[in-house]
């Protein structure tokens, strides 16, 4: 039996490469898109389980797609689709479906603005985009999680590393995962995330130089990778976290029994090694990315100027100050009381430095181009 409709799925390629191509979005993206039309497709298929052609679509399809989205329940949690996930699916479809009434073929079927029926109401978009705190252990908490954290034989070494990397310098999953050798430098105290080769986020390069997290946190990572150049006398291009070596064991089942000499395929295996270690430490899990969290409070704390916290915000990738604000910057909410309360205080009065206050004007003013007459 026949499920799936020949003529949509030509034209699903076409849009997929059309994503690709013209619009430069990534695999990851465009597989999301395939899930959504994929959802609707077996939403609206017939009773033999046929998808229905996209030339037959009809706006009740998509006012009947959103009800049954909203009755639906995730495989993993059981519970119904959040806002948030109803809310990206809803848009794929609805961006397919106005793309779609422009193509040879469909103009004649379809409507521009019947695409705006896959939209949720006002209300459901507030919920769906509302920013929420972001979440991330303390810096305390992730040293008390190393701390603990065996280093007998060489794959708990490599995990031990493998989290104090991530706090030293805030790189994400997915570039650790691609890492070599030669980029890192420990005498500058740096890594280079070179986009040729560490999948980095938009494919950018970038320089992050070593967090202040600590000598103990830095000097874990030295030994690491001392490791690998001195004892296991690897070079430059091979990984800085290898893969698993799976072997067979002296109980016949296959067993881990050291480092390949590869990179993780993905990320989800560092993934797993961070819920281990929290759980083991009867901590709740904080994945990788969190981490990114944690450095950008400490930054809040230690910077004292603009331009520190300019370079602490390029040292995580991002170009510009205001990314890591909105992104990452929250105040938490004990903090905020903090500050609230300590604004209700009497103010304290401070004779101002007048020579420090008059070279800041100055300063000012020079740098917004104004001149001064001679006269």
């Amino acid at each position: 039996m026949t499920t799936h409709n020949p003529d949509n799925e030509r034209i699903k390629r076409r849009y997929f490469a059309y994503l690709k191509e013209a619009k430069r979005h990534s695999e990851s993206t465009v597989d999301a898109v395939a899930k959504a039309l994929a959802r609707f497709e077996a939403d609206t298929a017939g009773i033999k389980g046929r998808p229905r052609d996209f030339k037959a679509f009809h706006f009740e399809q998509a006012i009947a797609f959103k009800k049954h989205l909203a009755e639906q329940k995730a495989q993993r949690s059981g519970e119904h689709l959040s806002k948030a996930t109803m809310h990206a699916t809803l848009a794929h479809v609805k961006r397919f479906f106005h793309w779609l009434a422009g193509q040879p073929g469909y103009k004649s079927r379809l409507q521009y603005s019947d695409a705006d029926y896959f939209n949720l109401s006002e209300k459901d978009v507030r919920v769906a985009t509302a920013r929420r705190g972001q979440v991330g252990p303390t810096v305390e908490q992730v040293k008390h999680v190393i701390a603990l954290m065996p280093a007998e034989n060489v794959i708990q070494r490599r995990d031990r590393a493998l989290i104090a990397f991530t706090l030293l310098t805030g790189a994400r999953d997915s570039a650790i995962a691609s890492m070599k050798l030669k980029h890192v430098n420990l005498v500058a105290g740096c890594v280079e995330q070179d986009a040729r080769e560490v999948k980095t986020k938009f494919s950018k390069t970038f320089t992050t130089y070593f967090f202040p997290v600590g000598d103990e946190i830095r000097q874990i990572v030295a030994e690491w990778v001392g490791f690998l150049r001195e004892e296991m006398l690897w070079g430059n291009d091979d990984p800085l976290f290898p893969a698993t070596r799976i072997a067979l064991g002296d109980s016949r089942q296959f067993e881990a029994v050291g480092l390949e000499r590869a990179h993780w395929s993905g990320a989800a295996r560092i993934r797993t090694i961070f819920r281990d270690a929290f759980a083991s430490a009867g901590l709740p899990y904080f994945n990788p990315h969190s981490f990114r969290n944690t450095l950008v409070r400490l930054g809040q704390a230690v910077c004292q100027t603009p331009e520190e916290f300019k370079a602490w915000s390029q040292n995580l990738g991002h170009d510009k100050v205001l990314t890591t604000f909105l992104s990452y910057g929250e105040v938490e909410s004990p903090r905020q009381g903090e500050i609230i309360r300590a604004l209700a205080a009497p103010p304290v009065t401070v004779q101002p430095n007048v020579s420090e206050l008059a070279k800041a004007f100055l300063q000012e003013v020079r740098n917004a181009g104004v001149g001064f007459s001679s006269q």
